[in-house]
C-alpha cells in the first residue's frame, strides 16, 4: 500500500494499485478484501491504478476470462468514483472495449498510460475527456525501456515531431498530469 516513505522525507505518494495481471475469481475476492486498506489510505493515494483490461490470449483466452476482468474493472471504476480519484489505465488487446466500459461506467478522471488501441478508438477517449500517456517505447528501440527515468526520451520525441521545444512539452505534459492528479500539487515543488 502506498504512502509516504520515510526515505522520501515524505514525498512519496502513490495509488492503489490492482494490477490484471492473472485475474480471475479469486482477484475479485482478493480486491474486496483490499478494500478495507484502500479506505484507510484513500487520503495518502493520488490514483486507481494500474487498472485495465488485458485481452491477449496468455490473459484472457475465454469470454468467461474477459467477462471476469470486466467485473473487476467495473468495480475498480467504481471505487475511483466513490473515493473521487482517477483511474491510471492500461489495455492490452482491448482498446475499444476498454474506452466503452469506461464510457458506459461513467468514469471521468482517466488516464490511459498504454493504449494500443487504433487512433479513431483513441478519439472516443478523447471526446470522453480522457488522457493519454506516450511512453518512451514510442522510438521503438530495444535500449529504451517504458520506465519513470526515460520519460525525457518521450517528451523529445514528442517536441520533434511538433516543431516545439522540450521544455513546452514538459511544462503542458506537467499542467495535464496535474489535471489528471491534483493531489499531486500538494507533494511537487514546481
Amino acid at each position: 500500500m502506498p504512502g509516504s516513505s520515510p526515505r522520501s522525507g515524505g514525498f512519496s505518494r502513490g495509488a492503489a494499485q490492482c494490477h490484471f495481471e492473472g485475474i480471475s475469481n479469486l482477484f475479485l475476492q482478493d480486491l474486496d478484501a483490499a478494500l478495507p486498506l484502500i479506505e484507510l489510505y484513500k487520503d495518502k493515494l493520488v490514483g486507481i491504478g494500474e487498472v485495465g483490461l488485458d485481452f491477449t490470449p496468455r490473459f484472457a483466452s475465454t469470454d468467461e476470462q474477459k467477462e471476469g476482468q470486466r467485473q473487476v474493472l467495473i468495480k475498480q471504476i467504481e471505487l475511483a468514483r466513490r473515493l473521487d480519484l482517477p483511474l491510471n489505465v492500461h489495455s492490452r488487446s482491448a482498446g475499444r472495449p476498454t474506452i466503452n466500459l469506461l464510457k458506459e461506467q461513467g468514469a471521468t478522471k482517466v488516464l490511459l498510460h498504454a493504449f494500443d488501441g487504433k487512433p479513431s478508438v483513441a478519439m472516443e477517449g478523447v471526446k470522453a475527456g480522457y488522457y493519454f500517456s506516450i511512453p518512451p517505447s514510442i522510438i521503438r528501440s530495444e535500449q529504451v525501456r517504458n520506465e519513470p527515468k526515460n520519460i525525457y526520451i518521450a517528451a523529445e520525441y514528442v517536441a520533434k515531431i511538433k516543431g516545439i521545444p522540450v521544455e513546452e512539452v514538459v511544462e503542458v505534459t506537467t499542467r495535464n498530469a496535474l489535471k489528471v492528479f491534483p493531489k499531486l500539487q500538494n507533494f511537487l515543488r514546481i
